[in-house]
């Protein structure tokens, strides 16, 4: 780590005139927010003599021999300073030391210029750590997205806008669980290291366990453990956690993220999506006042009750293809046409679930439930109560993207061990993706489950669309990066 001679120059400096560049404390009385809300009245060069101190990093310095002016940014804002060497005497000399970006301290008296910017008439000034490190060139606005990727720190500090997207974040967190928690839903934790991954169809990331000696995964989704609650009798369970899956990184996925998953006994997927539909238009009401939402330019509105569509009715509607009347081998030979590959072992209900991801999903803008998925690509959902060779499951589009993944829940044991059957000769025809069989779980459902529904959200998507961004790392604090040094490697060869 190479830091700045200059500005370790200038803290040897303050650290000879006995000044401790990095105290233990400082008492604010307001933030900038606070002050610019409890003075907006202040006429133009109007002082006052209330005394406020507050703290924050320098941005902007302007000296002018015996006065000097400042601006510090903190969580709310920035807020100019005016120092005046009459006023802070020895105290004066320190300015020659500071830079921008050091953290600073000051108690004086509020005032607003002949401009009208609010002001404080600084009588002491603390230093509260001294930066060793110069900010990036042009760090106003910085817009190098690898930059602001890897040091999120200086994308906070050079673009304070983008607190708000993580603001909002927080705020759609905080109405999720008030809107479960008023539903009677408790909210619960389960293992993020599990012995057998499950929940789900994705590559897990595989890890070794010293302490037991034992090879383990990361979860890629916390459902079998959430559902042998449900077993054991809580009725309404819900957690919110990160998952990870050892899959591809693009402007939607991340290999670790966050979701939420809940449970309801004795609901159906009908059920499930009306709370769900509930949720999000709360969520909006939350962010926005109402039920519409910016994205891309343009208001979605999430009014009145959304559209289901079942999956084979949107392949017929955007393709013409009636999927009902047609052989696995026609189905088969269309997408050799189109020159489509598809995942897992082939069959009708595979090869109708590709079609669907790669000629419909770009077309659905929402909101839209799409509902009726083929059995193949769903082993934990409960067969269709009507459409044979379907099960009842449901995802949710709002402003063209995915957000949840739902169905009736598979009860039965004795289906679900076929089921589990069927994944296992998935994964020995190579399917990385497929689901392995998980006898512990076979046996709790085995002591009985209630007839249950069950869905899962992904917190990043559902933050894109209600906050309109476009990719999942402008969501994230710290998306994962590939390493400088394993980038260089990459490029060379």
């Amino acid at each position: 780590m190479q830091f700045n001679e200059r500005r370790l120059e200038k803290l040897k400096r303050l650290e000879e005139k006995g000044v401790n560049p990095f105290p233990y404390a400082f008492e604010r009385t307001h933030s900038s927010q606070e002050l610019q809300e409890k003075y907006r009245s202040l006429k133009h060069e109007e002082h006052t003599k209330d005394h406020v101190s507050l703290a924050g990093r320098i941005m902007l310095f302007r000296s002018m021999g015996k006065v000097a002016f400042a601006q510090i940014q903190d969580n709310n804002g920035r807020v100019q300073l005016y120092f005046k060497k009459e006023n802070l005497k020895e105290e004066y000399n320190l300015l020659k030391d500071l830079d921008l970006g050091d953290i600073i301290g000051v108690k004086g008296s509020i005032f607003k210029t002949r401009t009208g910017e609010l002001s404080i008439d600084v009588e002491e000034l603390t230093v509260l750590s001294k930066a060793l490190l110069d900010l990036p060139e042009k760090f106003h606005g910085l817009q190098d997205k690898e930059v602001r990727y890897r040091k999120r720190y200086l994308d906070l500090i050079a673009n304070p806008q983008v607190k708000e997207v993580f603001i909002k974040r927080a705020k759609i967190l905080q109405t999720i669980r008030e809107f479960l928690n008023k539903k009677g839903f408790l909210e619960v934790e389960t293992p993020c290291i599990q012995p057998l991954y499950g929940g789900t169809n994705a590559k897990p990331f595989k890890t070794y366990l010293n302490a037991f000696s034992m090879n383990v995964y990361m979860r890629l989704a916390p459902e079998l453990y959430l559902k042998r609650l449900i077993i054991g009798g809580l009725e309404k369970v819900y957690e919110i956690g990160k998952n990870f899956r050892n899959e591809g990184a693009d402007l939607t996925h991340n290999p670790e993220f966050t979701m939420i998953e809940w449970y309801e006994a004795y609901a159906d997927y009908h059920k499930m999506m009306d709370t769900a539909e509930e949720l999000f238009k709360s969520i909006a009401k939350e962010l926005y006042g109402g039920f519409h939402i910016p994205r891309n330019d343009r208001q979605i509105s999430l009014t009145g009750k959304w559209p289901r569509k079942s999956m084979t009715d949107l392949i017929k509607e955007y393709t013409g293809l009636d999927v009902f009347k047609m052989s696995e081998k026609e189905l088969g030979k269309y997408l050799e046409k189109e020159k489509i590959a598809f995942r897992g072992e082939a069959s009708k209900g595979v090869f109708i679930n590709t079609i669907f991801e790669k000629k419909v999903t770009e077309h659905l803008e929402g909101p839209l439930w799409v509902i009726d998925y083929p059995k193949e690509v769903s082993p934990l959902a409960k067969a269709h109560r009507s459409k044979k060779g379907f099960v009842e499951r449901y995802e949710c589009y709002v402003g063209g993207m995915e957000l949840c993944d739902g169905w009736s829940e598979l009860s039965n044991p004795l289906e679900q061990l076929e089921r589990f059957e069927s994944e296992q000769k998935a994964m020995r025809d190579g399917n990385e993706e497929a689901h392995p069989l998980d006898e512990d779980f076979l046996e709790a459902m085995a002591y009985g489950m209630p007839t249950l529904g069950g869905i899962g959200i992904g917190i990043d998507r559902l933050t894109m669309v209600f906050c309109d961004i476009d990719s999942i790392r402008d969501v994230m604090f710290f998306p994962f990066m590939r390493s400088l040094a394993k980038k260089e490697n990459d490029k060379k060869a």
